[in-house]
């Protein structure tokens, strides 16, 4: 895109400098849009040349991932002209993530590793020339604190996007506030964090009337007189009218004008050549006494005036969620759309850290493919991460499309582990057999499992302590005998399948009934060995037994933990914590709103659809009390569980686990029904009784709780006649009420929407299936039809925390982390027995020689390319520390951390240790941000640039929810 300064000035106004910002954005490929005719490939064929012929002009480009695809495509001539435009500055890289991410449905393990992987791209092809120092987030769908913080510690110096809320967007015009000093963790990581900030006047979009691409239909400049149409003044004008209302709502005496939007600049001639009248039109009026002035530029260059200004800037310290750009259209509905597709993301990311791990642990090289096969998987999860993408805001073919690319990554990352483990294994030369994996245990379906008697499974843990995870295998047997890899029994547990399992469509030919249940323990950062052979002989202690719940109420509890149901409805009726004696009283239901069905004759008749969460009325609407006659308990040594069915379409399993602190729900919702030509939006709800004055709790991204208050925003009064949608939020990974003394806490197993609605209440939205458009991009309902054509099936879990506030930190971080790094799952159809194993091949081994501490987290572990290693030196690795914990969340584990790392891991010991920034593309030490001033202080550039201490002891101190990125070489 590029950017155009102008010097401007109306008598008694105060403007002099005006940056027009041309750019590429919105729909650059797949997207919400499908298959267009349209593509980058041709924007940037276009634009280059333009760039060659007139060294004047400047282009900026974001999302690395269709850059790439150009790229690769290009002879070596091509390339050399390119990297001199780079150098010149004339193209300039913005953002540089491998997309432009969503930032309420991402996870930030996932927003790392995708602009880690674009960064990266642009270090090996372009040097420090093609370091990003702006990002840019002009389309995703409201705006989250926590990136603005992880972008800091990449080292951007500002932030630049385009969607506030309208309300919002009003009073920060009229009080000149749009461009402020995001303080993106000011009880934590302080001004370390702090991004200069700033919302774009226009959207991502040119001033009406200035549009003059092929797909746009203003008209262009006409600046010869004695044609008909000439409107060169009138154009003038126009512009500089628009530019004067826009300088009113901001600070300095620059501007910046996006000119450009979804798929323009394939003839980047039409633009440039009215982009060249208009600079000379609007500059020729200083001789008439106008003060404006006109140029092209970038956002890095727009930014540096800003700071040059020497303004006092201000702050924030929230977020910017939820987003409406009118009053009945809040976009708190793709927070949910597509909830299959964001729960498949989520368990992917935790696979492709499985595989970089395993990749590391063996030091597989590129003779092994590995490179290349996780590359297939980096750059799938990549693009899943784009503002059209994880969001399920994208067509339905795109969708498809995505968990394709999901698909084929994973099965490339299947090929790293099982090659990873045939170099871990051996004790000598002995080639262990190769590694199965199943990809549908979520209903119960695996073949390796299903078709042998007998197999072993390997369960790798990537987290870096040990860790205890319960096991549950489709079986066609009624016994089994378990061997752990010291050769003793483990206990076990086998349990029917249900019948809404069986009916799920995709489990056609599966021949399991059971489901074999049973705990294993795994070393930090390594694997174990399972031996498992079905039995002839009925073993007692497996039983089951399955009753139906009668009147009575019914308990179901453990060590931790009781849950008591209602025997007249079969309903979850209260929870208790037996440890600490927090007590409520819990109903939970399954519910459902009418989407809106819009009107399209009248705008503000807003339909509900992928982005827009509009419910026709305020009160959600209950099922059909069926509930008590369709209510079971399965009662066994290891797992207690009640089989609730609230509809023919909704169902849920509760779980309660021996020696859990957590009960398990799994939800199953679908199909929905839409015969009666109303689209349903379904939700849990539940309620406790705790009070809790309009206060509720969510993460962002998965790290930092963020305080919400319903009907309220920190910064601005909100009006509202939308009172559902409104209090609506992003649910990353956790959302919790409490009373000043009991907490209770709702983990989930992927993004999601919900709200606190009533004092005491929690909902969450599981599931969406509309009927009509909102109008806003996808150009189609959210209609997912599933496997059968009938209604998509979703399934997925909560887990319930209940105890203390003062316990429930420890908890709820504990929880966060191990469901997004649960252990991996392989296995073979090997006949060997324990003992003739264990003389070949390691059956339970660690790549750590102790285990980091309970407040650190090893984020990531892979073999790197790395900003400062020159080619002759040995392989570095990429590993990065973070601690999980906020100030007071923990009277002990909330306070710094200090470990060594030199001789943590087992395969190697570390010679080197430089700190990168967060982004991994420059030393830390080499890092210099902008300073900026605001009323209270200076930012601080010099607080992230703490490199490691001295190299002789490598000791890492992190500080709460710090993270900490490491180039390492290996001795």
């Amino acid at each position: 895109m590029n950017k155009l300064r102008v010097n401007k000035g109306f008598a008694m106004e105060r403007f002099s400098v005006l940056c027009i910002v041309i750019l590429i954005t919105g729909c650059q490929a797949a997207g919400k849009c499908g298959y267009e005719n349209a593509g980058v490939q041709y924007i940037l064929d276009s634009v280059i040349q333009q760039l060659f012929a007139d060294k004047n002009k400047r282009f900026i480009y974001v999302e690395v991932a269709f850059f790439a695809r150009w790229w690769r495509q290009q002879h070596d001539s091509m390339r050399h002209a390119v990297k001199g435009l780079v150098n010149q500055g004339r193209l300039e890289f913005i953002l540089g993530g491998w997309s432009m991410d969503d930032e309420a449905t991402t996870h930030y393990n996932a927003i790392i590793d995708e602009h880690s992987l674009g960064l990266e791209f642009l270090r090996q092809n372009f040097g420090d020339c093609g370091r990003p120092r702006v990002a840019w987030q002009i389309d995703p769908f409201g705006h989250s604190r926590e990136q603005a913080s992880l972008f800091a510690h990449m080292g951007y110096d500002g932030l630049f996007f385009g969607r506030v809320d309208y309300q919002d967007k009003f009073n920060r015009a009229i009080t000149k506030s749009m461009e402020m000093v995001w303080q993106g963790s000011p009880n934590n990581l302080g001004p370390s964090s702090d991004l200069f900030s700033g919302v774009l006047y226009h959207g991502y979009n040119p001033p009406p009337g200035f549009c003059w691409d092929t797909l746009c239909t203003d008209d262009p400049i006409m600046d010869d007189e004695d044609m008909e149409g000439y409107n060169a003044d009138q154009k003038t004008q126009d512009f500089l009218n628009y530019t004067k209302y826009q300088s009113m709502a901001y600070a300095t005496d620059h501007l910046m004008m996006t000119m450009g939007s979804d798929f323009n600049y394939q003839n980047a001639h039409m633009w440039f050549k009215n982009m060249d009248k208009l600079i000379s039109l609007v500059n020729a009026q200083q001789k008439k006494g106008s003060k404006v002035n006109l140029l092209y530029s970038t956002p890095s260059c727009y930014l540096y005036q800003l700071n040059r200004a020497n303004k006092t800037w201000p702050t924030k310290s929230d977020d910017f969620f939820p987003y409406a750009h009118l009053p009945h259209a809040y976009w708190s509905g793709f927070y949910t759309s597509r909830p299959t597709l964001k729960g498949y993301v989520r368990q992917t990311n935790n696979f492709l850290q499985v595989c970089k791990q395993l990749d590391a642990l063996a030091k597989l090289e590129d003779s092994d493919n590995s490179t290349l096969n996780i590359q297939v998987l980096k750059e799938a999860m990549g693009v899943a991460q784009h503002h059209d993408a994880v969001s399920g805001t994208e067509k339905q073919a795109v969708a498809y499309d995505y968990a394709m690319r999901l698909s084929r990554g994973n099965y490339e990352c299947q090929k790293v582990v099982n090659d990873a483990y045939k170099k871990l294994f051996p004790k000598q030369k002995e080639v262990p057999p190769n590694q199965m994996f199943c990809n549908l245990l979520n209903i119960s379906m695996c073949q390796a499992t299903e078709n042998n008697k007998q197999f072993t499974m390997t369960v790798y843990n990537p987290l870096g302590r040990a860790v205890s995870h319960w096991v549950r295998l489709p079986v066609i047997g009624k016994s089994y005998v378990i061997t752990d890899p010291n050769g003793k029994s483990v206990p076990s547990q086998v349990l029917p399948i249900s019948n809404v399992t069986k009916n799920i469509p995709e489990r056609k030919g599966s021949l399991a009934e059971n489901e074999l249940i049973f705990q294993v323990v795994l070393p930090p950062l390594g694997f174990s060995t399972f031996f498992i052979k079905m039995s002839q002989q009925s073993i007692k202690k497996q039983r089951s037994v399955v009753g139906q719940i009668d009147k009575a109420d019914i308990s179901i509890k453990n060590q931790h933990l009781s849950l008591m149901f209602d025997g007249n409805t079969g309903m979850l009726k209260s929870m208790k914590n037996l440890n600490s004696g927090a007590s409520i009283p819990l109903q939970q239901t399954f519910q459902y709103y009418i989407g809106h069905p819009g009107n399209s004759s009248v705008k503000r008749f807003q339909a509900s659809g992928a982005y827009v969460f509009r419910p026709l009325t305020s009160a959600s609407l209950d099922f059909q009390p069926t509930l008590k006659k369709k209510t079971l308990y399965v009662q066994g040594q290891l797992v207690q569980e009640i089989w609730q069915q609230f509809s023919p379409w909704v169902s849920q399993v509760v779980r309660l686990y021996d020696q859990a602190k957590y009960a398990e729900l799994e939800w199953t919702v679908g199909p929905i029904p839409v015969s009666d030509g109303k689209g349903k939006e379904v939700i849990t709800k539940y309620s406790t009784g705790l009070q809790t004055n309009g206060v509720f709790y969510t993460d962002a991204n998965g790290r930092e709780i963020l305080k919400r208050v319903r009907n309220h925003r920190a910064t601005w009064e909100l009006k509202t006649s939308e009172p559902v949608a409104a209090n609506y939020y992003p649910i990353n990974s956790r959302v919790y009420i409490n009373d000043n003394k009991t907490q209770f806490t709702v983990m989930t197993d992927r993004s999601q929407g919900g709200s606190s609605l009533q004092d005491g209440n929690i909902e969450v939205m599981l599931h969406r299936r509309l009927l009509y458009d909102d109008n806003l991009g996808v150009g189609e309902a959210l209609n997912e039809t599933g496997a059968d054509g009938k209604g998509l099936i979703a399934r997925g879990k909560h887990y319930l925390l209940l105890d203390t506030v003062q316990n429930s930190g420890a908890l709820h971080r504990e929880m966060g982390l191990r469901l997004y790094m649960a252990p991996s799952l392989s296995f073979t159809n090997s006949q060997m027995k324990q003992q003739e194993w264990s003389q070949k091949f390691y059956s339970n081994w660690s790549g750590l020689k102790s285990p980091l501490p309970d407040n650190v987290h090893m984020l990531t572990l892979e073999q790197w390319g790395g900003p400062t290693i020159r080619p002759s030196a040995t392989q570095p690795f990429l590993v990065r520390f973070e601690h999980i914990y906020e100030k007071g969340e923990n009277s002990a584990l909330s306070k710094p951390v200090k470990f060594l790392a030199k001789d943590l891991f087992v395969p190697f010991s570390i010679k080197t240790m430089e700190e990168l920034t967060l982004g991994a593309n420059l030393p830390l030490a080499d890092l210099k941000r902008l300073q900026w001033k605001t009323k209270d202080y200076t930012t601080d550039s010099e607080a992230m640039r703490r490199p490691i201490q001295a190299a002789d002891n490598f000791t890492v101190i992190l500080n709460p929810m710090e993270i900490r990125t490491f180039q390492v070489t290996l001795n």
